[in-house]
């Protein structure tokens, strides 16, 4: 009801924002442990304490998961917490606030804002009091962030765009590449950070490979969210379908050629629905290869080796998430190692095991979320160190 997302995907997304619950909560006791420095005639302990108040800013594409991202182990710390959720998406956010206070949860603990980026938003990341901001969202409202916190010095860890890449290449299973080509894109509207939007093939498999991608995405159901067989479903809002399409006219201006979709389409409820896109004879340089669009739309590049595979994959502003399909596993190390991405998936979609740490490079983020990276971030360290035996010191008089 909040964003259009299939029923398919946010009853999966709803489970792991439960999970994301439980996993911070068992990590909880353990949040304020450190470590134990020995060195000659001195012991160090080291010990976490929680940095404060917090901001959190989470955006409208999957605004439950992404909340108890940021808030679950905020709280685990110990910080209180100021949630501003993105105006496109306010039931979901309020939705959760009301479930964590019929759970227990202190009123006033968990508080929550509502209102545009330039007021509400501003109004926290200037506040004294607020220490830190956990945003995720655009790079350039992080950059924004960045700047209304430099005067109070905040902490901010932020989870930005993406322009992700999926290299295939030919001695990949092209089948299951294929699958996960189509899943990391459409699912969701492709209204995702780590969206795969950007596919590089291997030349001499990239008209076979982009036909079975076309054809796939040619035979997603469109329909209403709330039919759990539908797979995409409309945009969350009119201005945002306006953009993916003035993307869809401008892969068209730029010469790339549509394999697939490439228009709106009549849904129930005379939404805003986009046909799952595929632009193939593209390259690099063009628009849609370069800026996220956040959408249902892919844009397919062929290369000719290994070399130029990584070169087209790493020239561009972003570095969230990588995907790297092959059955050459020194060639997986090797490319992965050079890969620059916060997060690379080889042979699989997106599966996100929640001790690993999360968060890109570049255009992509500063931080990480995830186990104890999450603790690092909402927590201050402290190291005490004692002396245990006597110790010459110094006399500088007599």
């Amino acid at each position: 009801m909040d964003t259009g997302q299939p029923y398919r995907f946010m009853s999966q997304a709803a489970l792991r924002g439960a999970e994301n619950f439980r996993f911070f909560a068992d990590r909880a006791p353990e949040a304020r442990d450190g470590k134990t420095l020995r060195t000659v005639d001195q012991l160090n302990l080291t010990g976490r304490t929680p940095i404060g108040p917090v901001g959190i800013i989470t955006p409208w594409n999957v605004p439950f998961m992404l909340s108890t991202w940021k808030i679950a182990p905020a709280l685990a710390a110990g910080c209180t917490v100021v949630h501003k959720p993105a105006e496109f998406s306010p039931l979901t956010a309020r939705l959760l606030v009301e479930i964590a206070e019929s759970a227990g949860l202190p009123r006033g603990v968990w508080n929550l804002v509502n209102g545009l980026g330039e007021d509400a938003g501003k109004a926290l990341t200037e506040h004294p009091a607020i220490k830190a901001i956990g945003f995720v969202g655009e790079s350039r409202t992080g950059a924004m962030i960045l700047k209304q916190g430099a005067d109070t010095l905040k902490r901010v860890h932020f989870e930005l765009g993406g322009k992700n890449p999926m290299v295939v290449f030919a001695d990949a299973d092209l089948e299951r590449a294929a699958d996960a080509a189509v899943f990391m894109i459409y699912s969701n509207n492709g209204e995702r950070c780590t969206s795969s939007s950007r596919l590089f093939v291997e030349k001499s498999v990239y008209q076979k490979f982009t036909r079975a991608v076309a054809e796939k995405a040619k035979r997603i159901k469109i329909g209403h969210p709330l039919d759990p067989d539908t797979v995409v479903g409309p945009l969350i809002h009119p201005v945002h379908e306006k953009k993916v399409l003035s993307y869809i006219d401008l892969g068209r201006s730029e010469g790339a050629k549509v394999a697939a979709g490439g228009e709106k389409v009549s849904g129930p409820g005379g939404g805003c629905y986009v046909l799952p896109t595929l632009f193939v004879d593209a390259n690099n340089r063009m628009r849609i290869a370069q800026e996220e669009i956040f959408g249902p739309v892919l844009t397919a590049i062929s290369f000719e080796d290994e070399s130029q595979a990584l070169a087209l994959a790493n020239d561009v502003q972003y570095g969230l998430a990588g995907y790297l399909w092959t059955s050459d596993v020194m060639r997986a190390l090797r490319f992965s190692e050079e890969l620059e991405a916060g997060m690379i998936w080889v042979n699989s979609e997106n599966v996100r095991h929640l001790p690993t740490p999360f968060g890109g490079v570049k255009g992509s983020g500063i931080g990480r979320d995830g186990g104890d990276w999450s603790f690092d971030f909402y927590m201050e360290t402290k190291n005490v160190a004692f002396a245990t035996a006597p110790r010459r010191i110094s006399k500088l008089a007599n």
